[in-house]
């Protein structure tokens, strides 16, 4: 699939985009911020609903305004399709599919999607666990639309029931048993409920990783052959998890999460938070013997942070698919070896979206279209444009963007 345009309305400092795209690779060369990470942010948002740099929607609405609006016309599967997303501030975002309302946002999945490598990558390894849930979703998402709606369905119980738990607790802490209890009789329904929608969420994040597993080890020997050979594994929190294939298997999961909640029903009564589920769990990645987070070269994070992208865009390709490729300012911060193989793996994608704060860092094979992005006026009436655009040979010859004088050398690093 590839897009053929894309529209963005006041979304981050983008009061108004309208961009012509075509397969192959089209570039944003500026400096460091003036907007060109939002516009690959925005193709994300059409692929997953979510964005990789912020949790809530405000962000993206640009100051002063109280609609954002994502628009793209994708060819899909031989199909032209016009895909389109509102953020409303303070109000349910909106969906739009060939300029028909969607009953629900999800309704868009899969007509978009992509794989996007950015800096903020490193933190898949080194960190926290929400960081690898949401590869896993996001992946998922665009695989399996209905994972979104079990993972909406999932957050609305979790949000409700830790409310009840904290009432409860602090209730008990202040000597309101009946009060207490009042809370908690409800308790039992909502235990049901997340281990519902929870098993869902684990399992298909489990069926996603055994596709993925093998993809991402392979990728990552291709980038570091010297190196110890790369692991992944989940992590399901609960006693005496059972091997990780079982976990595929909804019903089991849904089984041992409410064994689960009963057995830490206790604890969580005291502590007024929930402690069992999927939004619990981790995705270890072990290089060898030890875990990656930690124990991991710089060299070796960088190269299994891209084998993630890598094994992401593989397994797309192995369901038929062929997302778009998003490359977020990657080039300056890779060594040659790194660089050389990303650049091998993009020049046979569809459609590939590089940023780059110097049009220089970008490999030859992946010049294509440049568009040369700037940020106008001061403070709240900051703005993003594209002052000039041309292709081939003139986007690899024509000016140099002046680079971001914070910008360090790249070292050379195993």
């Amino acid at each position: 699939m590839h897009l053929r345009h894309l529209r963005l309305l006041d979304f981050r400092s983008w009061p108004l985009l309208e961009l012509d795209l075509a397969p192959g690779v089209t570039t944003l060369v500026g400096r460091n911020g003036h907007g060109k990470t939002n516009v690959l942010e925005a193709i994300g948002l059409l692929a997953t609903l979510g964005s990789h740099r912020v949790a809530q929607d405000a962000p993206m609405i640009r100051t002063g305004a109280e609609t954002a609006l994502v628009g793209a016309l994708a060819h899909n599967a031989g199909r032209e399709l016009t895909v389109e997303l509102a953020l409303n501030a303070g109000k349910a975002n909106r969906a739009r599919l060939n300029t028909s309302p969607c009953r629900r946002q999800s309704d868009i999945l899969g007509v978009v999607q992509s794989v996007l490598f950015a800096p903020e990558d490193l933190a898949l390894v080194r960190g926290e666990p929400g960081e690898r849930r949401r590869l896993l979703d996001d992946l998922q998402i665009q695989r399996r639309p209905a994972h979104g709606a079990d993972l909406t369905a999932y957050t609305s119980v979790l949000r409700q029931r830790s409310a009840l738990l904290k009432s409860a607790s602090v209730a008990l802490r202040r000597g309101r048993g009946d009060e207490a209890r009042a809370a908690l009789d409800t308790l039992d329904v909502w235990d049901g409920r997340l281990a519902q929608h929870g098993a869902r969420i684990v399992a298909g994040r489990v069926a996603l990783l055994s596709d993925l597993r093998p993809l991402v080890v392979e990728a990552y020997h291709h980038l570091a052959p010297e190196s110890r050979p790369a692991g992944l594994a989940y992590v399901f929190r609960v006693a005496d998890p059972p091997p990780e294939a079982e976990l595929a298997d909804p019903g089991l999961v849904e089984a041992l999460l409410l064994a689960e909640l009963a057995r830490r029903r206790e604890d969580e009564i005291d502590r007024g938070l929930s402690l069992v589920g999927p939004h619990r769990d981790d995705l270890t990645l072990n290089l060898g013997d030890e875990p990656a987070k930690g124990f991991a070269s710089h060299g070796e994070t960088w190269s299994f942070a891209l084998a993630l992208r890598l094994g992401s865009l593989e397994l797309f390709r192995a369901d038929g698919l062929e997302p778009v490729l998003l490359l977020d300012d990657v080039f300056a911060e890779l060594d040659r070896h790194r660089r050389a193989a990303l650049a091998e793996v993009a020049s046979g994608v569809e459609q590939v979206l590089v940023t780059a704060a110097v049009g220089e860092d970008v490999p030859d094979a992946l010049r294509g279209v440049r568009h040369d992005v700037v940020m106008t006026g001061e403070g709240a009436d900051r703005q993003s444009g594209i002052t000039a655009s041309r292709a081939g040979d003139d986007a690899a010859t024509t000016g140099r963007a002046e680079p971001d004088p914070g910008r360090a050398a790249q070292e050379e690093k195993p």
